[in-house]
């Protein structure tokens, strides 16, 4: 593009030379015409050189308008090249965008011997196996399906979405894993505190309700805690193999002991009972009594009963009567008899 450039300022110098000489010869001319009364004599001498002169100008003018094309042409070429440099620059700004290799490696471009040593590069040849290749191409593109392509893409992108979610899985599977390990653990640990609790104060409930005997939760041989517990009862440290030896009382007395040892791992404040000593003898009652009174301290009982067992054993008493067709509470208090 330099030496094109270089050529049409020459030419365009050479233009500008031809136009002064072209004013001379008519600055010469002019002269002539104005001396020609005087050089009538000498114009046939000079007319074969005037003539010349015509035919040389004619030359010339016939020269500048070659060189006045030439230099369209070459002004129409020059834009062109411009043209095609900017597309040129265009596509190589995309080039090294699409391809960052290219600002890494164009250090090597043209270097001998190495990977981009395109002297050896038959343009006219590469050029060829491209068209070669484009019809191949083209023919393909004709027999499969390049929906199939998009479709893979499409695949392959859930493929590594799902195998992202499966990870997060996995790894959320483990704290999961991990949790349900922990809560086990405590789970175990709680059962086997209450377990303790329970069997611990089961013992002493029943043995107050029912002096002379134990009883205990036990865990069955070859089972743990969490396969279940057997409730097993004793009199006079003998144990009995079954609870279809007890009496419907001491059965009840059972159930009972268990309720409220169950009750005692965590008391509440206030309790109401009605009527649960209905089904037991008088001695049975008052031993109910002293074991509520023992055994929940810290706890407030509403005991409904028919039964003096129970009364002796109050801190109050409220006595509940039907007069003159109405009911009447009386508060009586411990002291009182």
């Amino acid at each position: 593009m330099t030496n094109e450039k270089e050529s049409l300022q020459k030419t365009k110098e050479l233009i500008l030379a031809l136009d002064i000489q072209i004013k001379q010869l008519e600055e010469k001319q002019r002269k002539i015409s104005s001396d020609i009364t005087y050089l009538r004599q000498e114009m046939a001498k000079n007319e074969e050189e005037y003539n010349n002169i015509k035919v040389k100008k004619e030359k010339l003018e016939e020269e500048r308008n070659i060189l006045l094309k030439e230099i369209s042409k070459n002004e129409a070429k020059l834009i062109k090249l411009e043209k095609d440099f900017k597309e040129s620059e265009d596509i190589k700004i995309k080039m090294e965008k699409e391809n960052p290799w290219i600002n890494v490696d164009k250090a090597f471009f043209g270097i001998k011997d190495s990977e981009y040593d395109f002297s050896s590069f038959d343009r006219k040849q590469q050029c060829e196996t491209l068209i070669k290749l484009k019809e191949e191409n083209a023919i393909l593109k004709r027999k499969v399906n390049m929906k199939v392509d998009v479709m893979a893409d499409k695949s392959e992108k859930e493929y590594n979405d799902l195998v992202s979610r499966r990870e997060i899985i996995i790894k959320d599977k483990i704290l999961i894993e991990k949790a349900i390990i922990e809560l086990d653990d405590k789970r175990k640990e709680a059962l086997q505190e209450i377990y303790e609790h329970v069997n611990k104060n089961l013992n002493s409930i029943y043995s107050t309700l029912l002096p002379g005997t134990k009883a205990k939760l036990g865990i069955s041989q070859g089972k743990s805690l969490m396969d279940g517990l057997e409730l097993k009862v004793a009199f006079n440290d003998t144990w009995k193999k079954s609870l279809s030896e007890l009496s419907g009382g001491q059965r009840s007395l059972l159930a009972l002991s268990l309720i409220l040892s169950l009750l005692l791992f965590k008391p509440a404040p206030f309790y109401i009972l009605d009527e649960i000593d209905a089904a037991l003898d008088l001695s049975h009652t008052a031993n109910l009594g002293i074991m509520i009174k023992e055994h929940f301290p810290q706890s407030q009982f509403l005991v409904v009963s028919l039964k003096d067992g129970m009364f002796t054993n109050a801190n109050v008493l409220y006595k509940v009567s039907f007069v003159d067709g109405t009911s009447k509470v009386d508060r009586i208090a411990k002291t009182q008899k």
